[in-house]
């Protein structure tokens, strides 16, 4: 499906030419300011430096972020009357990761998100609350998270995501026997829907660390009053990174296909384990047959 990213690029960088040819290499298209570099010190783009871990030697992820140009977004550098009144836009996806990157990116996302509702777009939110980017911005984070959330249709994030960005009250993160923590589950995504009446689907997914490379995985939608559950099972994992991203991909693509809520859940588990089976944090499926043999267990080789 057709897809563009909302960004910022360093002008003249190498590394911006490089996300750029990334980006048209998977065909999503891309737009954004060009924000100059201001000297040796000034703005670049931010790296991530992973170990994927193994068995017992858990990931580890390092965030350099000084000086990162996202930080930069400004709703005023798109224009959205042609973005969502002419181009049209099915779904605008946020993440809280750009919204928690500076108070300049949650007005961005906030902005962004009230010119979607303007022009008929659905409005996705996956919470993706990281400590070390609220740190000290608690009450600031939590206002603009909970304004975001409130114009939301569709909202995604696990028990540490709803618990600590939106102060909803649920399960302990981890543990053991995740089945028997579903009717917990459930009850704190009741209490997110109330909370947040205008959102149409809610969604979680579920995870316990067997070690590095088995996980057991699952996942939950509301839409309206009915339920739906991948209900959790084993999966391998090269590199767990992306998982939860690949969920919410597979999810959206599903329900832009017009399929049944029950193929949404079952679509977005098996997405977000095909990119656990990357060493890149999202997933790269042949196509949607891929997908379902990853739901249907089948592993066997296609010639």
């Amino acid at each position: 499906m057709r897809t563009k990213v909302l960004t910022t690029f360093v002008k003249d960088s190498p590394i911006a030419d490089f996300i750029k040819r990334n980006l048209r290499s998977r065909g999503i298209e891309y737009e954004g300011a060009e924000v100059e570099q201001g000297g040796p010190w000034g703005y670049r783009h931010q790296f991530n430096i992973g170990d994927s871990g193994y068995g017992s030697r858990g990931p580890r992820v390092a965030n350099d972020r000084a000086g990162e140009v996202g930080r930069t977004l400004n709703v005023k550098d798109f224009d959205v009357d042609r973005i969502f009144g002419e181009e049209g836009v099915q779904i605008l996806h946020l993440s809280g990761l750009i919204g928690a990157l500076s108070p300049e990116t949650s007005a961005f996302c906030l902005e962004l998100a009230r010119a979607a509702k303007k022009y008929g777009t659905k409005v996705s939110f996956d919470l993706n609350y990281r400590a070390s980017f609220w740190k000290g911005r608690e009450a600031e984070l939590r206002a603009a998270f909970t304004e975001i959330a409130s114009i939301a249709d569709i909202l995604v994030g696990n028990e540490e995501d709803f618990q600590l960005a939106l102060g909803i009250e649920g399960p302990e993160a981890g543990g053991k026997d995740l089945a028997s923590k579903i009717d917990s589950f459930k009850g704190m995504i009741g209490v997110v829907k109330q909370t947040f009446p205008n959102a149409e689907v809610f969604a979680t997914t579920l995870r316990q660390v067997v070690n590095v490379n088995e996980h057991i995985w699952g996942a939950i939608t509301l839409c309206g009053d009915d339920w739906y559950v991948a209900e959790p099972r084993p999966i391998h994992v090269l590199d767990r990174i992306g998982g939860g991203d690949g969920f919410v991909g597979g999810l959206l693509y599903a329900m832009l296909k017009g399929w049944e809520p029950e193929k949404w859940v079952q679509f977005g588990w098996a997405t977000g384990a095909l990119a656990t089976t990357f060493l890149t944090d999202y997933a790269q499926p042949a196509d949607e047959e891929q997908v379902w043999s990853v739901w249907g267990g089948n592993a066997r080789v296609k010639r």
